[in-house]
């Protein structure tokens, strides 16, 4: 199973962290794990491009792990942006979840 954690802070996404995996079919053919793939990917990336930060990020070898934390001391314009980055993805993972609540689970704190 896959678990989501996201840390908040004064009702503000930080950060999250992503774990495990969904065998939820063969490898190369999971479609809940290329869905989480592509959308926490593409919030980080869009989150360094379009806010112009380098976040914390920590990545397991062999997959299966991703932490993403935002840098203390953006620009409130940067960190705006950020939050709608991830309230968008955690929006993305509510529905994945709220589909595929077998293999992806959400928690908040």
């Amino acid at each position: 199973m896959i678990e989501l954690r996201v840390f908040r802070k004064n009702d503000q996404i930080q950060g999250f962290e992503l774990s495990g995996h969904a065998n939820s079919g063969p490898h190369g053919h999971d479609l809940v794990c290329s869905a989480v793939s592509a959308v926490s990917f593409g919030t980080v990336n869009s989150i360094m491009k379009l806010c112009q930060i380098d976040p914390e990020i920590e990545q397991g070898a062999q997959g299966g792990y991703l932490k993403m934390l935002l840098p203390e001391g953006m620009s409130d314009k940067a960190y705006d942006k950020a939050q709608t980055l991830l309230q968008g993805m955690l929006v993305t993972f509510q529905t994945i979840e709220r589909d595929y609540h077998q293999y992806i689970t959400i928690i908040e704190n």
